[in-house]
């Protein structure tokens, strides 16, 4: 009996034990938390964090760049949200965003690289590396693009081309409901393909359509509630099945794809006639010592995916959002193609020339940026040393966010804000630079991809709008509505495209 109650009270004593270490484990975890993510002396104001996944399940990860306005209303231009154990500070407003990126860019040159990112590209590339390996990454990348191209009437030719190819594919729909989303990407990969790879790609190309749906549903992914969650929480996630798996999955085949071609350059590569990025990126490389320099064979890979997905998405996805707009605003399209007709006509093909002549047309694509909202909050930066803004103190580490969706629709800037309106970049009938205007950000980490861009937009949409009327397709409603993901893009939808000719 007293050996059985003894058995008993052993049992009960070594279950409390293991609890009280439970608790007490917890209790610890829970304080450390506390005490690392404190909020310094004079830091912006935000709301209250939970433990370990901070502000991160008080925003609405479908539409983040709409939440955290709300808190933008409550706490002011300056205010601080924590996403997981990443402390960050939004800014909001012109006066602020500028002096975010003229005073303090020297301390806001640098790159948060987050735990997914870690695992995807460490500090390789141009996009998301800092220091020594950004600096080169980026002279090269811009001395590399300029040698082949970019500026020059070259360039512009290849644009045109492509342009004609896209109109080709386009006519084999005959006018009935296609969907535009990859044969736009195809189109405006091939420019930056032509660079990088010294190629373009048929719009049949089965296997480049494969990288360009990998890039795709990557984009989609990272933003999505499992990658945060692996950011929080890395050496556990990463054994666990989820949508991070799938984006790994996908970068590592990109990887593979880049690889193949930079194996393919290597068998008739000459270092004295350079082909393309590829081609300059190798005789670089036999320049210096590996270790001296950012020059090595996991850099090429990183710097020309980047420069695949820089020279990708987010052009094609602004084309994406032009034609959906002129589809749902059929007068401004009528305005568009009356310029188009009076200034080029019907048989001649657009040039960069004709853009002083359309200004029009060159508002309507600046409002479909503007509405289109691709990159919300522009790419985030991080503070290098402790600093201050506004009177409010930011510590070394801090993640900064200026907020591109509140100013690109202030209506302190913008007459009809919520409105798809080219009159907001009109005035007396001339084109009308706004300084309000941030798509491509501003500073030295500013898009460098930007005069490509710009270029792309103009010929590929004018020739698109002098070729076709694009309309919704019959008993289809078009929808406005957003695919959330590191860009925003519209949902799927088909349009008809109806020949002009």
């Amino acid at each position: 009996m007293l050996s059985a109650m003894g058995s008993h009270v052993a049992s009960l004593w070594a279950w409390l034990h293991l609890w009280t270490l439970l608790l007490a484990a917890v209790t610890f975890l829970f304080l450390a938390d506390y005490l690392k993510n404190q909020r310094p002396k004079n830091f912006p104001p935000g709301p209250r964090r939970l433990p370990f996944v901070g502000n991160i399940f008080q925003l609405d990860m479908g539409k983040t760049h709409i939440a955290i306005q709300q808190f933008v209303k409550k706490y002011g231009n300056i205010l601080s949200l924590d996403l997981g154990n990443v402390t960050s500070v939004v800014v909001t407003g012109l006066p602020l965003i500028k002096k975010v990126f003229t005073h303090m860019e020297q301390d806001i040159l640098k790159r948060p690289v987050t735990p997914i990112q870690e695992r995807i590209s460490k500090n390789n590339g141009v996009l998301f590396s800092s220091g020594q390996t950004w600096k080169e990454q980026r002279r090269f990348a811009l001395m590399t693009l300029r040698n082949f191209g970019l500026g020059k009437k070259s360039l512009e030719q290849r644009i045109q081309e492509e342009a004609s190819h896209l109109v080709e594919v386009i006519k084999e729909k005959e006018g009935q409901p296609f969907n535009p989303h990859f044969s736009i990407n195809n189109a405006v990969s091939n420019i930056i393909c032509s660079i990088t790879f010294g190629e373009r790609f048929e719009y049949q190309d089965s296997r480049f359509q494969e990288m360009l749906r990998l890039l795709d549903e990557a984009m989609c992914l990272e933003a999505s509630m499992m990658c945060q969650i692996y950011n929080i929480f890395p050496w556990i996630m990463k054994y666990l099945p989820g949508s991070h798996q799938t984006v790994f999955r996908n970068w590592e085949k990109l990887k593979l794809f880049v690889s193949s071609m930079i194996d393919n350059h290597r068998k008739d590569w000459d270092p004295d006639d350079p082909r393309d990025f590829i081609d300059a990126f190798l005789t670089e490389m036999t320049k210096y010592p590996e270790k001296t320099t950012s020059f090595n064979e996991e850099n090429l890979i990183w710097t020309t995916l980047d420069l695949f997905l820089a020279g990708t998405e987010t052009t094609s996805t602004t084309l994406r959002w032009a034609l959906l707009y002129m589809a749902l605003y059929p007068d401004v399209q009528e305005k568009v193609q009356s310029e188009i007709d009076r200034v080029i006509g019907q048989m001649r093909q657009v040039s960069l020339a004709d853009r002083e002549s359309m200004p029009y047309t060159n508002a309507v694509i600046h409002e479909a940026q503007r509405m289109g909202n691709i990159v919300p909050f522009n790419v985030p930066r991080e503070v290098s040393k402790d600093t201050s803004l506004n009177g409010f103190h930011l510590p070394k580490g801090t993640i900064l966010i200026t907020n591109l969706t509140a100013l690109h629709s202030d209506p302190k800037e913008w007459a009809t804000p919520e409105s798809f309106n080219p009159e907001h970049f009109l005035e007396n009938g001339q084109f009308k630079k706004r300084e309000s205007f941030l798509p491509f950000s501003m500073g030295k980490r500013a898009c460098l991809g930007e005069q490509l861009a710009r270029s792309e937009l103009f010929i590929f949409f004018t020739t698109l709008l002098q070729n076709f009327t694009f309309k919704p397709p019959i008993n289809e409603k078009l929808s406005l509505k957003f695919r959330n993901g590191l860009t925003l893009t519209p949902v799927s939808h088909r349009l008809c495209a109806v020949p002009r000719l």
